[in-house]
């Protein structure tokens, strides 16, 4: 689902590249998880210290920013892009919370045009962070649940994991519609009576 996620936002952006790099609360750094576009094959899995960086800026911060000229911002660890292959020129990114908790940041690399959307930019970037935190709560939660190796899945969780596959299966505005409606009804889910 992750993968979903950035795979619809670099096509949405005309990016270059996007990733989704997750907190490692042992270890205190990010991890890709989900990249898409350029250094899709080599990143899923390489870590890097949270506090580092535009996006240890924005996981530390929870703020989101638009930078538009990376060499031009102090935050931005150029080593670090470089040894990657990739340095992107300008970015945006966004953390991804649950409730004030950092869990990662959803980057958006090089993008080439405005989103054909009445949403502005930062605003739909801010809508995949939001539905990425989802889908990370949801996954979280649901290894909490039953543990790896405990048997087959119960009932609600074979329909949780059977409407994940169908979700991700989606085009980009339809699967976009499927996540909101899916956000929604977790938020109705957690409101107390």
């Amino acid at each position: 689902m992750l993968r979903s996620v950035v795979r619809t936002a670099v096509a949405i952006f005309d990016a270059r590249a996007g990733s989704i790099a997750l907190l490692d609360q042992d270890s205190g750094e990010l991890v890709f998880e989900a990249v898409a576009g350029e250094g899709e094959g080599a990143l899923v899995g390489r870590r890097f210290p949270a506090e580092r960086g535009i996006a240890g800026w924005v996981l530390q911060s929870r703020q989101p920013v638009e930078v538009h000229d990376v060499d031009s911002d102090a935050h931005f660890a150029r080593d670090f892009a470089e040894s990657t292959s990739y340095v992107p020129k300008a970015l945006m990114a966004a953390p991804l919370l649950c409730g004030d908790e950092p869990l990662g940041v959803l980057e958006v690399l090089d993008r080439s045009t405005e989103p054909r959307t009445p949403l502005a930019a930062m605003e739909l970037l801010a809508l995949f962070a939001d539905q990425a935190s989802l889908a990370l709560v949801l996954v979280q939660r649901a290894r909490r649940a039953r543990p790896v190796g405990a048997g087959p899945a119960g009932p609600a969780e074979a329909a949780a994991q059977a409407l994940a596959g169908e979700i991700s299966a989606l085009d980009g505005g339809r699967r976009e519609i499927a996540l909101r409606i899916v956000s929604d009804l977790t938020e109705v889910l957690h409101r107390r009576p």
